[in-house]
């Protein structure tokens, strides 16, 4: 299985804030947001995979900044990390100025996706080779990642949790 580039993953969804997607704030709801992340992150794992992916975890969610009503929004995601057959996708969110065109990053989050055969069996996905400094740093992020939700689930030793062990010492 040939390794991929982070950017082959790329998936950017663009849409408006409506009024039925509002809160009495006339801000996004926050699960409106979580289900558009959500939607963006499985084109990109399924992107990177070629396989049938489900959501397994949402690791992260910073709800940084509201988002207004006919706010112009935009969600990208990218394939950060790929394991055996998990994919770590990192999600940004930009709101975009009505008048200056200006974009903002309001908000972040981190999913994690398994790919799948037909039956719904995990199955194994190509490597990453990131490039850029950020797809750099995102990777090398992800094992700490991936090593505290299996230390915090007990399915691993701190002994074994080498990456994070490494922050300390």
């Amino acid at each position: 299985m040939n390794p991929k580039h982070p950017s082959e993953s790329v998936t950017i969804l663009t849409d408006l804030v409506l009024p039925s997607e509002t809160n009495p704030l006339n801000n996004l709801f926050g699960g409106e947001l979580l289900a558009r992340m959500d939607r963006a992150a499985s084109i990109a794992a399924r992107r990177h995979s070629r396989r049938i992916v489900v959501t397994a975890s949402v690791n992260h969610v910073a709800f940084n900044r509201a988002i207004s009503l006919g706010s112009v929004v935009t969600v990208e995601a990218k394939v950060s990390r790929s394991f055996k057959s998990s994919m770590e996708v990192f999600i940004d969110v930009w709101v975009e100025d009505r008048e200056s065109g200006n974009r903002t990053k309001a908000n972040e989050a981190i999913y994690t996706f398994v790919a799948v055969d037909d039956t719904g069996r995990p199955v194994e996905v190509p490597a990453i080779i990131p490039e850029t400094d950020i797809e750099i740093q995102r990777f090398d992020a992800a094992l700490r990642r991936k090593q505290l939700s299996l230390l915090l689930a007990g399915k691993i030793k701190p002994s074994d949790a080498t990456e994070l062990k490494a922050l300390f010492l």
